[in-house]
């Protein structure tokens, strides 16, 4: 299974990821081998180092726009090469979806008017996948703005770049971005009023006729033992 779960910061998608995470294994009997989460600055460490340190992070930062743009966009590109689609399972959390949305509004790069700018890297991204990984599903999660300002005010999250009056506008860039996609198979998961229990049945439902022949194999294989 291959999948980018992308949405605004608060609909719940690093918790749909790992709950995703454990519904493989229990389905398929196998786990995503990595849980892709770069594309949120200065949250851009992952793979089997340690996250960054707290100094680290505010060097991130203080890159200029030109470096910030540079060091995502080799992220990205880094990503979606041919050797990313060698396993059966792949899992990125915002990925292009992300940075076009977040780079214009608060890092000073991507705006259309922009060398790189995000419209054009995202449909290059989109373009690799297409090539290399027709059957990537891109699960969008959307819950309200009152919702979003509500679970930011509960739980504010260090170096989030978001503000309240903002999650309007990123709302809008989220749904623009997903509307634009060129990626074959999309869902949409409203998390607002819905537990954890209640968006993994939603999306079990919902992934069903988005599943490769290879993924439906793999689960009736793993029932049958």
């Amino acid at each position: 299974m291959r999948l980018i779960i992308a949405g605004c910061e608060y609909t719940g998608t690093t918790t749909l990821a790992f709950a995703i995470d454990d519904w493989m294994e229990a389905n398929i009997g196998a786990r995503f081998p990595l849980i892709h989460d770069h594309w949120k600055l200065p949250h851009t460490s992952g793979h089997p180092q340690p996250d960054m340190t707290e100094d680290e992070r505010q060097q991130v930062l203080a890159l200029s726009p030109v470096l910030k743009e540079m060091t995502q966009r080799h992220s990205l590109y880094y990503h979606i090469q041919a050797n990313s689609w060698t396993a059966p399972d792949w899992l990125s959390i915002g990925l292009h979806i992300d940075d076009a949305v977040y780079s214009p509004m608060y890092f000073g790069y991507g705006a259309d008017d922009q060398a790189h700018d995000r419209k054009t890297v995202s449909r290059q991204v989109e373009d690799s996948i297409m090539r290399f990984a027709p059957d990537l599903v891109l699960v969008h999660l959307k819950a309200s703005a009152e919702v979003i300002e509500r679970r930011m005010q509960a739980e504010p999250r260090e170096h989030s770049p978001l503000r309240v009056e903002d999650i309007p506008e990123a709302l809008r860039r989220y749904e623009e971005a997903v509307a634009n996609s060129t990626l074959r198979h999309k869902i949409t998961l409203d998390t607002g009023d819905s537990t954890l229990e209640e968006t993994m049945a939603e999306f079990t439902r919902k992934i069903e006729p988005h599943l490769s022949e290879a993924d439906r194999s793999r689960i009736l294989l793993h029932r049958s033992w």
